[in-house]
């Protein structure tokens, strides 16, 4: 049996978790010098931006969405997994709806606004604050007592059609984007005074 094949249909979903969960991380140390200096990174706000929308949603999102859930609908799960499925859905269209929040703040901040800083900060805290919650919604709570519901070959589908889904995706560029941020984090941090 191929390598890949041995790996549960949730296991892709949960690495990408870990990648998210440190953007989120990084996201929230530029929130927090925003707060204290009133001054929005514009770039570092794009940049989170396009990780949100590109990796966290279309990319992760998708697959939960697309090809877990989807798979799900067709089961005759017990309630309680169903109000989780319904849930973590909603959630998803939250987070767009946040995310579409930090941008028209950042788009007032640009063009001037005073009071968009604020805003900004605001939204950008809110989706910190949700991403974690979300995130150990799905590892603990859902994505292990819902496998019961799938073959093994139903598994070995969904994993390769996840796969088949990625291909096209950037994968690395977002790896790359967060691993420079934390390094730039790193270097500010060893220039602090103690």
């Amino acid at each position: 049996m191929d390598r890949k094949k041995k790996m549960m249909p949730i296991g892709p979903l949960m690495i990408e978790h870990r990648l998210i969960e440190r953007m989120i991380r990084q996201i929230d140390r530029a929130v927090q010098r925003m707060k204290q200096t009133g001054q929005a990174d514009i770039v570092f706000v794009d940049h989170a931006v396009d990780f949100i929308r590109t990796y966290a949603d279309r990319c992760h999102h998708g697959k939960e969405e697309n090809i877990l859930f989807r798979e799900l609908a067709k089961k005759n799960i017990p309630p309680d997994h169903r109000r989780i499925m319904d849930e973590l859905v909603a959630e998803h269209v939250w987070g767009r709806s946040k995310v579409a929040e930090i941008v028209a703040a950042k788009d007032r901040y640009v063009q001037g606004d005073k009071t968009a800083s604020a805003a900004l900060a605001d939204a950008i805290t809110a989706l910190t604050a949700f991403y974690p919650k979300h995130i150990e919604k799905e590892d603990k709570g859902f994505f292990l007592p819902v496998m019961e519901h799938f073959s093994q070959a139903e598994k070995d589908q969904m994993l390769q059609e996840g796969y088949d889904f990625d291909a096209g995706l950037i994968h690395e560029k977002y790896k790359m984007l967060v691993e420079d941020f934390e390094r730039a984090a790193r270097v500010e941090e060893s220039r602090k005074p103690r």
